[in-house]
């Protein structure tokens, strides 16, 4: 692993978020996050409010690296061949043939948008691309293009006429990234930059295909401290013996969450992992994971409220 590599990669990385910041104003937390899962190779699923963005950052994020893109809009009446694709008749000097047509899934960086407004079958559709990285049709196995990730949006209001993800998609999520209403100084930014009449902002291509994946080895092979891997598997475990907690972690959650801090501390410039890595990336790797009782719902207490309390417990 030549350092000149990875200083050059990590440089690259720093200008990916520079030119994402010509078009999304503030919303740093949600930028690094999105970058840190697919550094990390994984899905991430963006929960927010209509309107902050959510397209805009994720079609940035696909120019900026030069990943091909598609955007699926999810409705009840979406099939899973809408998303996969489908077997049609075409004519050929052989005569007719059955050829597989396919569908908007097969791209570097696919957008589920509103992912809970598909019917659960349509949402199994997503499930083997989304851990195997390949697509099933007709008998036939049809390999994704690599890199490949699901960014995926769902609306916390206006629920009428959803269905809830099942946890076995849920927990093929790396991260669930909450994204918030901008602060005023952000606001009237972007009001101003978008209503002033210039063009929209162009963003640069400054990171490749080839160079992403390098980061995504050198992220994996960035070594760990013993300790603080033990304590982050110990603090995956807490959350199966945490009282206030119904269902807990499971060993994926582990995995994801010593990745997670390896990946962030990579952006950073960094070449080692710190416990604080471990400990900013707990809540949106566990957010989704865990199953709060009835007792801490009545309470109004979160699923964050619970996993900041336990790494809190866990540093010590």
């Amino acid at each position: 692993m030549p350092v000149d590599d990875i200083d050059r990669v990590q440089e690259r990385l720093t200008r990916v978020r520079g030119e994402i910041g010509k078009r999304i104003v503030g919303q740093s937390e949600v930028v690094e996050r999105l970058l840190v899962c697919i550094l990390c190779d994984g899905n991430a699923l963006l929960e927010s409010n209509p309107g902050l963005g959510k397209t805009t950052l994720v079609r940035t994020v696909a120019e900026v690296t030069d990943l091909s893109f598609s955007r699926i809009q999810n409705t009840p009446d979406l099939m899973p061949s809408d998303i996969t694709g489908t077997e049609i008749i075409r004519e050929s000097a052989q005569g007719r043939e059955f050829v597989f047509e396919k569908g908007p899934v097969f791209a570097n960086l696919v957008l589920a948008d509103e992912i809970n407004r598909a019917t659960p079958k349509t949402q199994a559709a997503l499930l083997e691309a989304m851990q195997e990285r390949q697509v099933t049709a007709a008998g036939d196995t049809y390999e994704l293009p690599r890199p490949f990730f699901i960014l995926a949006t769902q609306n916390p209001i206006d629920q009428g006429g959803t269905y809830p993800l099942p946890e076995a998609q849920t927990d093929r999520f790396l991260m669930k990234i909450l994204v918030d209403y901008p602060s005023e100084t952000e606001e009237n930014d972007i009001v101003t930059r978008y209503t002033g009449g210039a063009p929209d902002p162009t963003v640069e291509r400054v990171l490749s295909r080839e160079q992403l994946q390098a980061a995504q080895r050198f992220v994996r092979e960035m070594p760990i401290a013993d300790d603080i891997r033990k304590r982050t598997v110990r603090l995956v475990r807490s959350t199966r013996e945490e009282e206030m907690i119904e269902y807990g972690a499971s060993p994926r959650a582990s995995m994801g969450l010593v990745l997670a801090a390896k990946a962030r501390a990579f952006l950073a410039g960094r070449s080692h992992v710190s416990w604080e890595d471990v400990a900013d990336m707990a809540p949106p790797i566990l957010r989704h994971r865990v199953l709060l009782d009835f007792r801490a719902e009545r309470e109004g207490t979160t699923p964050d409220d619970v996993v900041k309390r336990l790494v809190s417990e866990t540093r010590q």
